[in-house]
């Protein structure tokens, strides 16, 4: 979120970006790979987790490469999905999910083309995007970090996208400033209010929201390294059993990552992704620009503690939901405050990204393994498993 990355040190950073030159050169396009009969091996030579007899996860798309990370789905049943360009480089960045697990570059070819031939022209192409999200309206929106391998934004790359899904066609294209995503900024998920129009957007690398005015393409930064937007660093949170660690042996600080907005658009909700807390403020005081930071910050409301998670996605009835990664779930937390669980597969490694169909009876969600990339597993890659577009009911 969709959808989801996180802060990388300066040495990790370095790293990355001398391998994603290599490994982002040569296209990864097998959307289907390996996803025929046999049993499935990670490279440890455990064999691939397999459903419980009792799981309501049915899976709807799954891909051995490249990686997927978020998910939308559309009011006429359209899927699409978000392959930022990290570890390798992707055909179709985003993609519409069609029969057969084939992806369909969109909005098109030229879009989600990203080489030496197109380098002067970052606003008009997909160079790693990282959230694909369906607003209310039935609208399309793209979220562009332009980071690709988290090694630093290209100049002039930054953006948000709206695509009328009608004509698959781009009708908004804002840039958003390199004020507001400097070199090592990550933006990471974003929900839009059509009706307001304003997006919200969480930023992972510095830690901090971007508020976008979508009636001007004005952007804002707002609470910058508040503690409510950065990584607990005390907390030794884990996946499959095992700290994030990165090739150069630090242990991971993901900042500000899960968003959700609800569905009366008045509240906003964030959490960073290392820390069980939880946080929301009013959306009216995100519009503000007449607020000062202490102002902002005395408006912060802190809900206590919740799952570890990366996605967060809420229904009409204001339950909130969580892609709970420490133990392969998604986890639920009620208005009262009460955290149940909905579904705990193995398969779900690393639930990343949500989102419902139109009636809100159904939930999508995304398995990225992002804990088992070379990144955040000690310099070697884990994953030799499908990545999933899974759904289940959940009523209304």
């Amino acid at each position: 979120m969709a959808h989801n990355l996180f802060f990388v040190s300066a040495r990790a950073a370095a790293l990355l970006a001398l391998g994603c030159l290599g490994a982002c050169s040569a296209p990864s396009s097998g959307p289907a790979a390996g996803t025929g009969s046999g049993t499935a091996t990670d490279s440890s030579g455990n064999a691939a987790p397999t459903a419980p007899a009792d799981s309501p996860l049915q899976v709807v798309a799954q891909f051995r490469e490249p990686q997927i990370v978020g998910v939308a789905v559309l009011p006429d049943g359209r899927v699409f999905g978000d392959f930022p360009r990290w570890d390798n480089n992707p055909v179709a960045p985003i993609a519409e999910i069609g029969p057969g697990n084939t992806l369909r570059p969109y909005p098109d070819a030229e879009w989600c083309k990203w080489d030496e031939t197109v380098r002067n022209e970052p606003q008009k192409h997909w160079i790693c995007p990282q959230s694909v999200y369906a607003d209310p309206s039935g609208m399309l929106w793209v979220l562009d970090p332009a980071s690709p391998g988290i090694k630093g934004t290209v100049p002039g790359g930054p953006k948000l996208v709206k695509i009328d899904p009608a004509t698959n066609k781009v009708v908004q294209n804002i840039a958003v400033p390199a004020s507001v995503a400097p070199t090592r900024s990550y933006l990471n998920d974003v929900r839009v209010d059509p009706e307001a129009q304003y997006a919200y957007i969480t930023e992972s690398g510095i830690g901090s929201l971007v508020v976008i005015d979508l009636k001007t393409g004005k952007s804002r930064q707002l609470l910058a390294r508040h503690k409510s937007m950065l990584g607990d660093t005390t907390l030794n949170i884990k996946a499959d059993g095992k700290l994030l660690v990165d090739p150069t042996g630090k242990q991971g600080q993901f900042n500000a990552d899960g968003i959700a907005l609800s569905h009366d658009r008045q509240y906003l909700y964030w959490k960073p992704l290392t820390s069980y807390a939880l946080y929301r403020i009013k959306t009216e005081a995100l519009r503000n620009p007449a607020l000062s930071e202490a102002q902002l910050v005395a408006q912060i409301e802190d809900l206590g503690k919740v799952p570890a998670c990366d996605g967060m996605i809420l229904d009409a009835q204001n339950n909130l939901y969580l892609t709970a990664f420490e133990d392969h779930s998604i986890k639920r937390r009620t208005p009262a405050g009460n955290i149940e669980t909905v579904v705990q597969d193995p398969r779900l490694e690393w639930p990343d990204t949500f989102a419902f169909s139109a009636d809100g009876r159904t939930l999508y969600v995304t398995n990225s393994a992002i804990h088992k990339t070379p990144t955040w597993s000690q310099g070697v890659g884990q994953q030799d498993q499908p990545y999933h577009i899974f759904k289940m009911a959940v009523g209304k």
